[in-house]
């Protein structure tokens, strides 16, 4: 079994603040236990929270969060864990999980709920979306850019030195031809979007072999294969902008991308997924765009905790 990912573990923080925080009701342990059995890699999270406070006993049993910053003091809480899940787990995760550790290093950081700029040192543009993580390495002959998690726009600048810049993820390499892109680093794929001009894209294990993508175009790519390259939807970009636009996307997809922007977990019901939406989204208030889909489409929201969302039939 491959070990979970860095939002899996988090959702694992999440419910064991909430078990623990002294108000619990059976409709939520009854949504946690629909959470830890909906996969094998939410079985493994919550093995490792387990194993945590088994070994080193400093998960807090109690959580007693009250109060009006009850919101604020749950999620220091669970961004605590976490940062113990990360640290403090067993030496085979610590080999097998390089990449979350090494976003945990990483000199540029962004968190769950939080973007940022950075200007690089040649006059190149970054815009970090949230729970991003890179280092940028400049030397003689490269400018490098690698991406552990997370998704970046980038605007490029002009090197008078001729250096290539090029974005690493663990799937492979991005070389900007002079251009305006973003990079994405899925699970087990890298997502490209082009703006302007062009990139140039190697997978990992076929270093040898480039396919360009030209702006209006999108690909993914993992470390032995390229899918086909396709169209690049309209405002693709939004995000830098606090937004969310979709264009007829399917509900369960829209959700999906929309639960990239809160803690914990929004689920879609089967029989509402293949219900169509459109409009631009604010990411930064996920509450209200959850509470006004009501209004446009035959669905219920019903929040079985603060972090726990189920979107369902009316």
């Amino acid at each position: 079994m491959s070990s979970p990912n860095l939002r899996v573990l988090e959702a694992a923080a999440t419910w064991y603040v909430q078990l623990n925080d002294g108000v619990a009701n059976e409709e939520c342990r009854q949504a946690w236990t629909a959470w830890l059995h909906a996969s094998p890699e939410h079985a493994a999270a919550w093995e490792r929270v387990e194993r945590l406070q088994q070994r080193w006993a400093r998960i807090p049993q109690q959580a007693a969060i009250s109060g009006l910053g009850a919101a604020q003091a749950q999620r220091r809480q669970v961004l605590k864990i976490l940062s113990l899940l990360l640290v403090a787990g067993s030496g085979t995760w610590l080999v097998s999980d390089q990449l979350p550790y090494r976003a945990m290093l990483a000199r540029h950081r962004t968190g769950a709920r939080d973007r940022r700029s950075l200007r690089l040192d040649d006059g190149t543009q970054l815009e970090l979306n949230i729970s991003t993580a890179l280092d940028v390495r400049f030397d003689a002959s490269t400018r490098l850019i690698q991406l552990h998690q997370g998704e970046i726009l980038l605007q490029t600048a002009k090197d008078h030195a001729q250096r290539p810049l090029i974005v690493q993820t663990k799937n492979g390499s991005v070389r900007a031809l002079g251009t305006r892109f973003t990079v994405r680093q899925l699970p087990e794929q890298t997502h490209v979007s082009v703006l302007q001009s062009a990139v140039e894209v190697r997978s990992q294990q076929l270093p040898k072999q480039s396919l360009r993508i030209d702006a209006g175009q999108q690909v993914r790519f993992d470390s032995a294969s390229m899918s086909s390259v396709e169209a690049l939807p309209a405002n693709s970009d939004a995000w830098v902008r606090g937004m969310l636009s979709a264009d007829d996307w399917r509900l369960g997809d829209f959700l999906n991308e929309l639960g990239r922007y809160r803690p914990g977990v929004v689920r879609c019901a089967a029989a509402v997924q293949h219900l169509k939406i459109s409009g631009a989204f604010r990411i930064d208030d996920t509450d209200t765009v959850l509470e006004n889909l009501s209004k446009s489409l035959p669905v219920r929201v019903r929040y079985l905790t603060r972090y726990w969302v189920s979107v369902e039939p009316a």
